[in-house]
């Protein structure tokens, strides 16, 4: 199940009008199945790129609070890392495993050609290049696709190297050595960025204990990388240095932020934090250390990004290799504003679109 913070207003309009949304399209096909949700946050910087993900929400309006809330990170995710791009996420709702068709694929491809360029899709959750494949046969404005098509390939290394930064930096702030050999790291999710990222994490010689949605998964990636394998609610008990969520978003909230045994949180979901101005300043009460989600899981972005403009997978990894700096950088900023590192990047995140365009400071 997709946890997810609710927002204030529970009307339509109210939840799109709280976060300072553009635009939102929902797409509908009853022949195909269809039942999508394209979110436009922010258009300033560029077009809106943001993967899709497919999921078996709950309801349609937990559909809609996820794709709210993904496409306003995937603003600031775009613009603390320099890019010329907004933020846009689509939600497409149903079992990947059962649902998802060609057919299916390519009518939402249609929905998105008809935004004419003001989104840009890629993958995300249970979405594949081959995927992309077929929602690139009804539009250009699409991202992610195979290296045969000329395409950037999966993102999802990209993405794993940018949080394996990320999270070095900050045991850099915690610890004063970057280094995670011999670290303890729960990682929460082992699908494509979470298995690329314990490779990072095993080849410096980590102690890991990892979960996932589907067990047969978890258990094959603990055999593969000499890890413990637990169940999804014990994730949250185990006794470790850093506290990795690599899945879907919300997983720090009033039911697990008190079980946390550790001293980091660093990982590549979305949304960690179910309630920022909650549970971010409760990690800092904790004495844990919260390297923000938009921040460090950027990669996956830069990648795709690179494959709009032109450049190469090895200068998407040079400038995903910056998140160690940017992020050392935010840890200071949320020091001397005695703020928490999520405040911090965000008001850098909006200072950026600020100086081209107008935004309404969220602090």
């Amino acid at each position: 199940m997709v946890e997810v913070q609710t927002l204030t207003d529970t009307s339509v309009f109210g939840q799109i009008a709280e976060h300072q949304h553009e635009q939102v399209v929902f797409c509908h096909d009853q022949e195909t199945g269809l039942r999508a949700i394209i979110g436009i946050h922010n258009t300033v910087l560029g077009p809106a790129l943001g993967g899709t993900r497919m999921w078996h929400y709950a309801s349609d309006a937990e559909a809609l609070n996820d794709v709210l809330r993904l496409s306003r990170g995937m603003t600031y995710k775009a613009a603390i890392s320099g890019l010329n791009l907004g933020g846009g996420k689509a939600v497409i709702i149903g079992d990947a495993k059962t649902m998802k068709t060609e057919a299916l694929l390519r009518k939402f491809g249609r929905f998105v050609k008809n935004l004419n360029g003001k989104y840009i899709t890629a993958e995300d959750v249970n979405m594949t290049t081959k995927d992309m494949e077929y929602i690139r046969m009804e539009t250009k404005h699409v991202a992610g696709l195979p290296e045969s098509m000329g395409g950037s390939g999966d993102p999802s290394p990209v993405t794993a190297y940018g949080t394996y930064m990320g999270m070095k930096a900050a045991a850099k702030k915690m610890y004063g050595s970057d280094s995670l050999a011999g670290k303890r790291i729960a990682v929460q999710g082992v699908g494509h960025v979470g298995t690329y990222l314990l490779e990072y994490l095993q080849k410096e010689g980590a102690k890991l204990v990892l979960t996932d949605y589907y067990e047969d998964r978890a258990l094959e990636a603990a055999a593969r990388f000499g890890a413990k394998a637990v169940s999804l609610d014990e994730i949250y008990d185990q006794e470790v240095d850093i506290y990795s969520p690599c899945a879907l978003g919300a997983t720090i909230n009033d039911d697990t932020i008190d079980r946390l045994k550790c001293r980091i949180v660093a990982g590549c979901a979305n949304n960690q934090l179910k309630d920022e101005e909650v549970h971010g300043p409760g990690l800092v009460e904790r004495g844990i250390l919260y390297a923000p989600d938009f921040l460090i899981n950027a990669g996956g972005l830069i990648n795709v990004y690179s494959e709009v403009v032109g450049g190469s997978r090895q200068s998407a990894l040079t400038q995903t290799e910056k998140i160690y700096d940017f992020t050392l950088q935010v840890f200071q900023r949320a020091e001397q504003e005695q703020s928490h590192p999520q405040h911090a990047a965000i008001r850098q995140a909006e200072e950026r679109i600020a100086a081209l365009g107008k935004v309404k400071s969220t602090y």
